[in-house]
């Protein structure tokens, strides 16, 4: 699950940066079809839950281990 969780995590930053050099990544085309905000939003979102799938693995693999 942390893989899962920092991909989302990559994902939702590095089309944060290229957005600010006009090239948006394949895989997320479909997003500017709602407009500029809602883009914004969904990447925004992907870092968050990204983040959030990676620490609460996190804690989950620690509880197991111990």
């Amino acid at each position: 699950m942390q893989r899962i969780g920092s991909f989302l995590v990559i994902i939702g930053l590095l089309s944060i940066v290229a957005g600010f050099f006009n090239h948006v990544p394949k895989i997320l085309m479909w997003i500017y079809k709602w407009g500029e905000p809602t883009a914004w939003a969904i990447k925004i979102g992907l870092i968050v839950v990204g983040a959030v799938v990676y620490l609460m693995s996190a804690k989950g693999s620690e509880e197991v281990t111990k």
